[in-house]
């Protein structure tokens, strides 16, 4: 017997209006995000396309491009992650690994019989391996950040959706992120 799995997403939009625009380089983008949150948009208001995984499994594993998404109110979301939280999560990863191999170095080595320079050359040891793990995990979340935008600029661009919930704030969306050089910049009636 042949079975066929069918996936069922709904998606709930609301009556709130959202501007959507494309952006063909990261720097603009983050640009454009960076201004909308200064003029008051809450980040909860701003979204982004999720990673391809998301896409996949909530689209199917079809092409896809950013002009067919931008409208599109089955388009998973997600919240946008700036360059500099990236740092602070991969200094967090390096340095946690670091002080993990170092405090359990230092724990086997602090006893009354060690002397100060044992219990030194003990932590640098103990460190060593564990901040060249904690380094390459950090390289790693780096490198999926810059690949999920590549990813994007692939297929079309980057979409960035703001809800506006009046007309003031549409026309305040619209002309930041035309100004960031935002493409197909628009607002549609309703909003994820």
């Amino acid at each position: 017997m042949n079975h066929i799995e069918q996936r069922t997403h709904t998606t709930t939009s609301i009556n709130i209006p959202e501007a959507v625009g494309v952006f063909d380089k990261v720097e603009d983008f983050q640009a454009a995000f960076y201004d909308l949150r200064a003029v008051g948009f809450s980040r909860y208001d701003i979204s982004i396309l999720a990673k391809q995984e998301v896409l996949e499994e909530k689209l199917g594993k079809a092409y896809w491009r950013a002009s067919d998404l931008e409208d599109n109110p089955d388009a998973p979301r997600a919240a946008f992650v700036s360059e500099e939280a990236i740092g602070e999560l991969e200094g967090a990863i390096t340095g946690g690994f670091f002080f993990l191999g170092s405090y359990v170095a230092m724990a086997a080595m602090l006893t009354a019989a060690s002397t100060l320079a044992a219990s030194v050359a003990a932590i640098a040891i103990g460190g060593s391996p564990a901040l060249v793990l904690g380094a390459l995990l950090a390289r790693r979340v780096g490198k999926q950040h810059k690949d999920y935008y590549a990813n994007q600029i692939e297929h079309g661009g980057i979409l960035l959706w703001v809800r506006v919930n009046d007309a003031a704030k549409e026309d305040l969306a619209v002309k930041i992120m035309k100004a960031h050089s935002g493409r197909d910049v628009h607002v549609h009636p309703w909003s994820e």
